[in-house]
């Protein structure tokens, strides 16, 4: 299964995430029509978020890291806000909705 992006199909692994990143704005929407996920400004913030983390680490945060790291520009950001956003797991649907490769696995960074 891959994602067509501008009449280009973009590869995946067997759990649809990304083999190769892509930080365009359109593949956000594509992956977040395909988790059933309506994109507010929110999930933006944290999407931005996620692939600054990829680009200055090159892989994304733990979920214990990222809300460390989100609690920096959202202070009332809790678990719960985080589910809301990403019901399936915030560290990894959010990867997959940024247009990043699949997080490490437990542990993260």
């Amino acid at each position: 299964m891959g994602y067509i992006v501008s009449g280009k199909e973009l590869e995946t692994d067997a759990d649809g995430y990304l083999l190769e990143p892509d930080f365009s704005e359109e593949i956000v929407s594509v992956i977040a029509a395909a988790e059933n996920i309506e994109l507010t400004p929110k999930h933006l913030e944290v999407i931005n978020y996620m692939r600054d983390q990829y680009r200055e680490h090159g892989h994304t945060p733990n979920f214990r890291n990222m809300l460390k790291g989100i609690n920096e520009f959202w202070p009332e950001a809790d678990s719960k806000a985080l589910y809301d956003l990403f019901p399936t797991g915030p560290a990894k649907q959010g990867a997959k909705v940024a247009g990043l490769p699949q997080p490490y696995g437990k542990g993260g960074y």
